[in-house]
């Protein structure tokens, strides 16, 4: 397996190529069975791996408690990312949004426990909090990574201007933003940006939310409690054109002997060495299958017609519910 690593920013940090997105093992995506998710996140592990990904706020603490009992005997194989910013409470009702230095501070003492570390690799702001300056969050982590408690730093679906500010206080090590065949934005302020100033990109979602897997034809497909049943593009009249933009992408996999989530990963892959995709799986074949995207190489010829299929704002409907669209920062 293609297994070099990609560095995130300029102090440091290397990873293996693809990450292992968590939340999906105890939220968002119905029903969670713990045991086939902990085998697909140890076999992660053992196929070479390091960046796990996950926040406080998925199932309110409770991911970060799983993947700790994971790596628990491992700890020197993992890159752990984890967010803060997003406040939960027990039950999973949302209670708001916090960048205030003391919240960031708390969050931290309570993630470094959940997960049972010394240190969290990547600490994320979550979401960008608009009633805190960004340098006072920012200022907040920069003393964190002087204690020990966290030794690199990120944004996660920040702006461009927000980005510049942040790392004039302490560098970044990466910025974490939707990026996929639909879901191109970044390409326009974000990546630009973080390339200039020596910040990698995490990719969530490359896949689409499963949906460049091909396997969601319809939002049926979906259980019933599964949160993209509730987004727009999962939707009427969206899904439908949707599906036909998949149905492109499947063509072009046939035609590469490879299954569409590959084609999909491996065009994130060709992005740039900088850039790193966090797929998330609780299943080991899926998992497999899309570790094998390293082994596929696309051609100019293939990227161009990806590029043709799936230009900047092809995708219908927006990325989030208007409320997770309001927190997407714009600056």
């Amino acid at each position: 397996m293609n297994g070099s690593e990609r560095r995130l920013g300029k102090e440091g940090l290397q990873v293996f190529p693809v990450g292992l997105g968590c939340m999906g093992m105890s939220d968002f995506y119905g029903l969670r069975d713990d045991l086939e998710s902990e085998r697909t996140l140890r076999l992660a592990l053992d196929l070479g791996v390091t960046l796990l990904d996950t926040a406080d706020s998925y199932a309110s603490g409770a991911n970060e408690e799983f993947v700790g009992r994971c790596i628990r005997g491992r700890r020197d194989d993992v890159v752990v990312a984890t967010k803060f910013g997003h406040i939960r409470d027990a039950n999973g009702v949302y209670r708001g949004l916090s960048g205030h230095p003391d919240y960031v501070r708390e969050a931290c003492h309570a993630s470094l426990k959940r997960l049972g570390v010394d240190a969290i690799d990547l600490y994320f702001q979550h979401r960008v909090d608009p009633q805190v300056p960004i340098e006072e969050t920012v200022g907040a982590l920069a003393r964190l990574v002087e204690e020990g408690k966290v030794r690199f730093i990120g944004l996660s679906e920040a702006g461009a201007q927000t980005i510049r500010r942040a790392h004039a206080v302490h560098p970044l090590a990466a910025v974490q933003s939707e990026y996929s065949l639909w879901s191109r934005e970044v390409e326009l302020e974000v990546l630009p940006t973080c390339r200039e100033l020596g910040i990698g990109l995490v990719a969530y979602s490359p896949l689409g939310r499963g949906f460049l897997t091909g396997s969601l034809k319809s939002a049926e497909a979906l259980p019933p409690d599964d949160y993209r049943r509730n987004t727009p593009r999962f939707q009427g009249e969206n899904l439908a054109r949707n599906v036909a933009l998949v149905d492109e992408a499947e063509e072009i996999a046939r035609g590469k002997g490879c299954t569409p989530a590959q084609l999909a990963l491996a065009w994130v892959l060709s992005r740039g060495p900088d850039v790193v995709p966090i797929p998330g799986t609780k299943r080991e074949r899926y998992l497999r299958e899309n570790l094998a995207a390293l082994e596929l190489t696309l051609t100019a010829q293939d990227v161009a017609a990806l590029d043709d299929a799936f230009p900047l704002g092809a995708a219908a409907g927006e990325r989030y519910n208007e409320w997770g669209m309001d927190l997407l920062d714009d600056q």
